[in-house]
């Protein structure tokens, strides 16, 4: 049953020092959705209604994303997740995360796995080294940033995560690039990028084979070569884990191709047994 402060539905909480927004809607076991770190809970609009059909769902902003400060203290993301749920009084919850997201929902499963009872790492590279050709993409994004370019700095980033190396902007859904524009633009003129991130120790990359949560790993076909090559290894490595791949997506499968996304992750959750929920 959902618990008794779900019927809230969003707000702002103090977690772990800092105040993070939160929505919750619908009924049943519990998921979570973490974000990419290009942008914000409102990455998951498609997905709320269609998950709130079968489930109690919960997304929330991390620290320096959409309506949640960044404090100047020490943090883990997945204790912050893990610590919104203890609010909420959750004991357990499917684990959803793009990107970013997918790290923390990882971590979640290597160190609290009494709190994850199933596991959809999207877009996710853990465990595999980033590439020199990435690390050049980052720095020219850097680069462009710190000459005062922040219009140029997003455009590129659009390029990168949203268009994908294969693709032009013009092959692009326009809105959904939009989007991913006002997210995304939002985060280059922010003031709070203080707070040191406490890494788990040993780290989530050394530790998948200790996953046992039912786990199932996506990807689109037109994100960057560094995720593309890294899902292979991480349902290989991870025990069990099953292997999904979108069609026409880069970055943001759930924001690209909505509807083929939640049927593939529908499937899987509702697939697992009472028990594990």
């Amino acid at each position: 049953m959902p618990p008794t402060n779900a019927q809230a539905r969003s707000g702002i909480v103090n977690v772990n020092g800092a105040q993070i927004a939160f929505d919750v809607a619908g009924s049943g076991p519990a998921v979570l959705l973490l974000h990419a770190g290009i942008g914000d809970r409102r990455m998951w609009d498609a997905q709320v209604p269609a998950f709130a059909e079968h489930f109690t769902v919960i997304r929330f902003d991390a620290r320096g994303f959409g309506e949640t400060v960044k404090p100047d203290v020490p943090f883990s993301p997945y204790a912050d997740a893990i610590a919104l749920l203890d609010y909420l009084t959750i004991s357990r919850a499917h684990f959803v995360g793009v990107s970013m997201g997918s790290q923390t929902a990882i971590e979640a499963a290597v160190a609290a796995p009494d709190r994850v009872s199933a596991l959809v790492a999207v877009a996710a590279r853990t465990g595999t080294p980033v590439s020199p050709a990435l690390c050049a993409e980052w720095d020219r994004v850097n680069e462009l940033y710190e000459a005062g370019d922040i219009a140029g700095a997003v455009e590129y980033e659009l390029r990168m995560w949203v268009d994908g190396p294969d693709r032009s902007p013009a092959a692009v859904d326009v809105e959904g690039r939009e989007r991913g524009r006002e997210m995304n633009a939002a985060l280059f003129v922010r003031d709070d990028d203080a707070g040191e991130e406490i890494p788990l120790d040993p780290p989530a990359a050394e530790r998948l084979a200790e996953i046992s949560t039912p786990t199932l790993i996506v990807y689109g076909d037109k994100d960057v070569m560094d995720v593309r090559e890294a899902a292979g290894p991480l349902a290989t490595t991870i025990p069990g884990a099953r292997l999904a791949v979108i069609p026409d997506a880069a970055h943001l499968p759930q924001m690209e191709q909505p509807e083929l996304f939640n049927e593939i992750v529908l499937e899987f959750l509702l697939a697992l047994s009472p028990e594990q929920d």
